[in-house]
């Protein structure tokens, strides 16, 4: 693995010291990687399996670019930290998410190179990682993919644009946001070609407090796509994104809240 892939998935493979076999917890989905995700991803933290970690994933995915994946970890109290990693990736971690004032839930889109376990973990204030995943079946290829916005002459003057939505959820206290982003989300997987992703994006309410954080990397899709969700927002409030890729390039949008009507549908 390159020096600076590691580095860009947030893994020590230089500094973690190893760890004997028999301090490693099982892996309950039996990976070949296990062995050594575990202290890369985690240290020397305890990981428990847990199955109030809901980690929603096709068993066969039709798109290898572009796979659907949602983790919710709203059975858990005082989440801290979401991590979802796919084993045999060539970059394995995929994102790490601080719901800070959201809820510890998170859908998306990713890259898959192979068959492969796809697993979350949340980290609750005790410092314990509370894990669990899936099996998926893939044709693969879709970290090595070249993204498709290069085919267009004008992506260059899109990137970074925000589409987003805020509405409410059936949770009266509770919001729904959207963010979809225009980016090429580039492995650097291609002879000549640098990796180029965002890895930074900061959600805030309207007195400028951070609501989520979110550090996406390298297998998340093309123009990705985040659904959160929030403590409701004050309506007719405005949102604010703020964010940057790898390349120091900025992200920002204002996001309204609407403003309810009578008789609207919560």
């Amino acid at each position: 693995m390159r020096a600076a892939a590691v580095l860009a998935c947030g893994l020590w493979l230089a500094v973690t010291p190893a760890l004997a076999a028999s301090s490693i917890p099982a892996d309950p989905l039996g990976s070949v990687m296990w062995e050594t995700l575990y202290p890369e991803v985690f240290g020397t933290a305890p990981v428990v399996a847990d199955a109030r970690v809901v980690v929603m994933a096709p068993a066969d995915v039709e798109n290898a670019r572009a796979m659907p994946i949602a983790v919710d970890a709203t059975a858990l109290e005082g989440v801290e930290e979401i991590v979802i990693v796919a084993d045999l990736n060539p970059f394995p971690v995929v994102l790490r998410y601080e719901p800070l004032k959201a809820r510890p839930f998170i859908a998306t889109r990713i890259k898959i190179q192979q068959a492969t376990a796809v697993r979350a973990a949340a980290r609750t204030r005790d410092g314990v990682w509370h894990m669990n995943g899936r099996l998926v079946d893939a044709a693969g290829g879709g970290c090595a993919a070249p993204p498709a916005s290069y085919a267009a002459a004008d992506w260059s003057e899109h990137l970074g644009e925000v589409q987003a939505r805020v509405w409410p959820t059936g949770d009266t206290g509770a919001a729904r946001v959207k963010l979809r982003i225009r980016h090429p989300q580039d492995t650097g997987l291609m002879a000549g070609v640098p990796a180029f992703f965002i890895d930074a994006l900061t959600l805030t309410d309207a007195a400028g407090t951070p609501v989520a954080r979110l550090a996406p990397l390298e297998p998340v899709s093309e123009d990705p796509v985040f659904t959160l969700v929030i403590d409701a927002p004050v309506p007719g409030s405005v949102l604010t994104l703020k964010g940057r890729d790898n390349n120091g390039g900025e992200i920002a949008a204002a996001i309204p809240v609407p403003v309810k009507t009578a008789g609207a549908t919560p």
